[in-house]
């Protein structure tokens, strides 16, 4: 106030800095106009008093651009608060998390029996773990009838559902001639070494992972059988998950 009321004995009255002091001791927003009254490119009089206004081509633009800056700052504070919340608006999906919900639906499925491929190789490892014996041999010395022993009935079935085994390669030296036994023992699939998620188009989230046979319940002897070349005991598999009710839940297995 002290520097003003100096500025204002300073030029005296009638002066642009008594209109100046005026105004900004009065606490007044300057008018905005276009009207000309006189010459003067930056001041009008006002009705002939002695209050007068800034010309609106000096101040009018600024007002506008100010008016437009703040205008898109806020739409860019929203964008950014609706991206961020879109963010947050999936949970979050672990490998551990997504291994839990495929094992889930493994585990909901009936529990069965694993395929076992029974090769020359697994026919005799069969005879020495006493799974099947001998039953008939024929002429041409290379075709065999096995049939299961006690112990074989206890631990694996035929895919015809009897007891005898028609063992019938091409040749004596063919080894490509095989069967396939059931385990008696039933499991559930198993996930194992599960990636983690991937998002994926739509929203939806991905993963790659093992599909294991258990063999557990199996007999030592008939899980060695079960390791031998022509069987596939694991599969890779691709898992897809989606949003439900606020929740992942486990979209397909493919």
């Amino acid at each position: 106030m002290a520097a003003q009321l100096s500025a204002f004995v300073r030029f005296g009255p009638g002066s642009r800095a008594e209109s100046l002091f005026v105004l900004r001791l009065q606490g007044l927003a300057p008018l905005v106009t276009s009207n000309s009254i006189d010459k003067a490119p930056s001041w009008v009089k006002n009705g002939g008093s002695k209050q007068f206004e800034p010309n609106g081509e000096l101040y009018g633009g600024k007002v506008k651009t100010a008016r437009t800056v703040r205008l898109f700052g806020v739409l860019a504070l929203v964008s950014a608060g609706l991206l961020v919340a879109g963010c947050k608006s999936a949970p979050e999906l672990t490998a551990s998390q997504a291994q839990a919900l495929i094992q889930a639906h493994y585990d909901a499925m009936p529990a069965v029996g694993t395929d076992i491929v029974v090769d020359d190789l697994g026919m005799r490892m069969g005879v020495t773990a006493k799974y099947w014996e001998g039953l008939k041999k024929y002429s041409n010395g290379y075709w065999v009838d096995l049939k299961l022993t006690d112990a074989g009935k206890q631990v694996l079935k035929l895919a015809n559902g009897g007891n005898v085994i028609e063992w019938r390669p091409d040749s004596p030296t063919d080894k490509s001639f095989k069967l396939i036994v059931t385990t008696v023992a039933t499991n559930h699939l198993k996930a194992r070494d599960v990636n983690d998620p991937q998002n994926e188009v739509g929203g939806t989230r991905s993963t790659v992972f093992t599909e294991a046979q258990s063999l557990d319940g199996v007999p030592g002897p008939l899980q060695d059988i079960a390791h031998n070349p022509g069987n596939k005991l694991s599969t890779k598999r691709t898992a897809t998950f989606a949003v439900d009710n606020g929740a992942w839940k486990l979209q397909s297995v493919n």
